[in-house]
């Protein structure tokens, strides 16, 4: 099934808190000299136009970026940055997905591994980075692919597994893809996005991860009530090996987002598991 399009949802709650903890991270790995790895299991179009029929449809960037983009909070400033640097003309007509976050701080001896499967937005990716030399796209399925990669040669990674979760298949793809990648690689940094939904699987994958036994921080942010079975009210992260400091980054980072994007119910959720 390849009916997922993340044109419809680009820029929305579950994109700024994904891919504001991406940047905190890759910020993170940035402060070593030693070059690493930026592998993305389900890269997307790499950059989506607000403007367009998608995006309008239900206007969720409206709720997500749109709510912070005018007066924009200090504290994540590299995040804005990136969003900036695909608006040159100053508004919000860009909203960058996880690639394009990662192309725009990565250095020149980093490397970018991207997969994707849908057609149209292979087509999008592989436009969006024709010229850059870091950039390798492979197109197919980003769970297989995986172990392809790893270990990376760098032995330094940064891998994002983020699907669309249409299929219940996903929910267990995804656990069986960390713990195969914990075998090749147990030191890389691993970062599971998952949507907060009231079906059976998505309420149990935050327990399933944790489960796991491996050094994690979980993080969510809940907008508003839960909404029936494929309503989804939030979103969380689950952060294999992280970074020291994003603990306490979060710690004030998620609040904002709660009380910027979320309703009177509205509600962050934040801890710690494993070996630290």
């Amino acid at each position: 099934m390849l009916s997922y399009r993340h044109a419809f949802h680009a820029g929305n709650h579950a994109d700024v808190l994904k891919h504001s903890v991406l940047v905190l991270i890759l910020e993170y790995l940035l402060q070593k000299d030693k070059p690493f790895w930026y592998i993305d299991t389900h890269a997307g179009a790499g950059a989506y136009r607000l403007s367009s029929d998608e995006a309008q449809k239900n206007a969720e960037f409206a709720g997500g970026i749109g709510a912070l983009w005018e007066q924009r909070p200090d504290a994540l400033a590299a995040y804005f940055d990136a969003i900036a640097a695909l608006n040159p003309q100053g508004g919000l007509e860009h909203y960058p997905g996880s690639p394009a976050f990662a192309a725009h701080l990565l250095r020149s001896q980093d490397r970018l591994r991207l997969f994707e499967m849908h057609p149209q937005d292979q087509a999008v990716l592989h436009e969006h980075f024709a010229r850059d030399r870091r950039v390798q796209i492979s197109v197919g399925d980003g769970f297989a692919g995986l172990k392809a990669v790893l270990p990376p040669p760098l032995r330094r990674a940064l891998v994002l597994i983020d699907p669309p979760y249409e299929l219940k298949e996903d929910y267990q793809r995804v656990i069986d893809a960390l713990i195969d990648a914990q075998r090749r690689f147990a030191n890389g940094v691993y970062m599971v996005w998952y949507p907060l939904l009231s079906r059976v699987e998505a309420q149990r994958l935050p327990e399933r991860l944790t489960a796991l036994g491996l050094p994690a921080l979980r993080a969510e942010l809940q907008v508003e009530e839960p909404q029936g079975e494929f309503g989804m009210y939030g979103s969380g992260v689950f952060v294999i090996n992280p970074p020291w400091t994003l603990h306490g980054q979060l710690e004030s980072w998620l609040p904002l987002l709660r009380d910027r994007l979320g309703s009177a119910v509205a509600s962050v959720r934040l801890e710690l598991s494993g070996q630290h």
